[in-house]
């Protein structure tokens, strides 16, 4: 079952385009910034981006940090609303259901595909930048006040110590594993819309709403209450593990609060799906 998902997921056109445009966007301010020579300042626009004119190698970075507010989160709304409701709207859920195959069982392997999916696009946009960083801006061998390269020694971590080449791998690699978890958070809330809606469409706008307020709350001191339990809240908390030592706290509550939506909208998923009637 969970073979079948995958093959028709990667099998479909709109997959492979939501990948392409999330490698894009990275593509394009990469060729900008290694035409003008030009990035913010330290401080300003995306994270690390100031830094990539000294160290392509850290264009991984601030590749993820460039998608992670809007492109990813879209792409995974859009598959994972489509999991359930895109089935019931193309009237292929009921067939589904008639063998004999638990209505869990087919949750979950809905579920193992947009793992690999969420996986594989952070995945695509980690490998594809870093090769984009090294051509286009290079590898980096001159000093710079912070998260640039320095010689024989990789790169300077956000915090001024040195960071090996090693432990910037591990480093990107822990990223990858934070943004894929956070990004499993809006898959969760996703898929469980899609177990009440009819259309796909719907269920990725609900889902993108929901990450839309939570981004506005965030930012409103009136709501400082709820802030640390928002589904937004820690997206960026993955920038700490570029500094020596890491800041694990804003990393620790990100994942402990993404857990708890991927569990709390799994079980609603499963519940609501467990029992829905299925007509069409």
């Amino acid at each position: 079952m969970t073979a079948v998902e995958l093959y028709k997921l990667f099998s479909r056109p709109r997959t492979w385009i939501c990948v392409l445009l999330i490698c894009a966007l990275p593509l394009v301010v990469a060729v900008f910034v290694a035409v003008t020579h030009l990035a913010p300042p330290p401080g300003q626009g995306s994270a690390f981006l100031s830094a990539v004119l000294e160290n392509g190698k850290l264009y991984p970075a601030a590749a993820l940090a460039l998608v992670l507010p809007v492109f990813l989160p879209v792409s995974v709304a859009v598959v994972a609303g489509d999991s359930i409701a895109g089935e019931a709207a193309s009237g292929t859920l009921r067939y589904l259901l008639i063998r004999p195959v638990s209505r869990t069982r087919l949750l979950v392997a809905k579920l193992l595909a947009l793992t690999t999916f969420v996986l594989f696009a952070v995945i695509a946009v980690t490998v594809t930048s870093y090769l984009v960083g090294v051509l286009l801006l290079g590898p980096g061998s001159a000093a710079a006040p912070a998260a640039v390269a320095q010689p024989g020694s990789g790169v300077t971590s956000l915090s001024g110590a040195p960071l090996t080449l090693l432990q910037l791998g591990e480093r990107v690699a822990w990223t990858v594993a934070f943004i894929t978890v956070s990004m499993l958070g809006v898959a969760a809330i996703a898929l469980f819309l899609s177990t009440l809606a009819d259309s796909a469409l719907g269920a990725a706008f609900g889902a993108l709403a929901a990450l839309v307020a939570s981004e506005v709350l965030v930012t409103l001191n009136a709501a400082s209450v709820i802030q640390p339990y928002l589904p937004t809240r820690y997206w960026l908390a993955w920038i700490d593990f570029f500094r020596q030592p890491i800041f694990w706290r804003d990393i620790q509550r990100g994942f402990a609060i993404q857990a708890v939506y991927v569990a709390v909208f799994l079980a609603a998923a499963w519940a609501n799906f467990a029992t829905k009637d299925v007509t069409e």
